[in-house]
């Protein structure tokens, strides 16, 4: 199953051009990663927060569209703790409430030395459709009359 929701992610066009790669995907759990280059740094010569939030918004996707409810963000928050060290930053993902039509969702981006980097908090609306991993397909959800 983690490889027909994997194979679904990399649909996603932003993250793929951005290099996030999505490591790890269970319910509720995503770890993503981003190897960094020349292009992810800002004009001080450190990663650019947009760089960091992508990587964390990411992960809160896998994680929250995990079990096959079809999510979107509706809300999210981010605090940047200081400038990563190294070439890899890593997003950990964890649902931490799974309601019928809220989600939330808590993120930490920890660096190649395992610092604490930023903290993401994210929450998302069920958009009463499925995701069908294996064809990569949403279906909506039928309705009760």
């Amino acid at each position: 199953m983690e490889k027909d929701i994997k194979k679904f992610f990399e649909k996603d066009r932003f993250a793929h051009y951005v290099g996030i790669e999505l490591v790890k995907v269970e319910s509720g759990y995503a770890v993503t990663s981003l190897k960094l280059e020349d292009k992810h740094l800002n004009g001080m010569n450190s990663v650019q927060g947009g760089a960091i939030f992508t990587l964390a918004d990411f992960a809160f996707a896998a994680a929250t569209n995990s079990n096959g409810l079809a999510t979107v963000g509706i809300n999210c928050s981010i605090t940047y703790f200081k400038a990563p060290q190294g070439k890899v930053i890593t997003a950990y993902a964890k649902e931490t409430s799974a309601e019928k039509k809220i989600c939330g969702c808590d993120v930490e981006v920890l660096d190649e030395d395992g610092t604490l980097v930023a903290k993401f908090s994210g929450t998302g609306y069920r958009i009463n459709k499925t995701i069908d991993f294996k064809e990569g397909t949403l279906k909506n959800i039928a309705s009760k009359s």
